[in-house]
């Protein structure tokens, strides 16, 4: 058991009969009444952030979560297959339960969180920014490099992603995970 004062970011807390981790927090001494901690928390399956406010002393369920570098194998009917580098043990993963999962190709390391204490797998996740080949695009003219239009872009996973005009088939790109924008082209 934890308390307020021992809170810092990225700890995990049981809260509301969920998991959540805390992304930033306040520890506030007004001049009048007792101290407090304003907080904000993710909820680690959902990704939804709520604000909480925990009275100064509350005792907190700290939970303990680790982060492990998995491989991604392959896809079936199960889901998506990974691999543990340390043990080699092989994990099916539900597609809900992977963030950017329209980028993730053979061969990917991603990191996997899991729930320490009863070992199951909370969700994984790619990295930042992935290097991915463009396999379709209208070609582009020479010196479309002034405007900021866009054009779309099937990539080697299959998904689409909006790109400069300059950007050609077989172009190797830099893709977000996170929304999956295009970032620069490869070198």
């Amino acid at each position: 058991m934890a308390t307020t004062a021992d809170i810092k970011n990225g700890m995990c807390i049981k809260f509301n009969n969920g998991l959540y981790t805390i992304i930033e927090f306040l520890h506030v001494k007004p001049g009048k009444g007792p101290a407090f901690v304003r907080t904000k928390l993710r909820n680690v399956q959902t990704g939804r952030v709520i604000e909480n406010t925990f009275s100064s002393g509350v005792k907190l369920d700290e939970v303990r979560i680790e982060k492990r570098p998995f491989q991604y194998l392959y896809k079936d009917d199960m889901g998506y297959n990974f691999m543990n580098n340390e043990t080699y043990e092989q994990v099916s993963i539900a597609k809900e339960l992977i963030n950017g999962v329209d980028f993730l190709k053979e061969g990917d390391m991603v990191d996997v969180t899991i729930h320490a204490d009863t070992d199951t797998i909370l969700f994984a996740e790619l990295p930042i920014a992935v290097v991915l080949e463009v396999t379709y695009t209208e070609p582009g003219l020479k010196g479309d490099t002034a405007t900021n239009t866009l054009k779309p872009a099937t990539v080697e996973t299959g998904a689409t992603v909006k790109v400069p005009l300059f950007i050609n088939t077989g172009d190797k790109i830099k893709v977000s995970t996170a929304d999956g924008t295009y970032l620069e082209r490869a070198k």
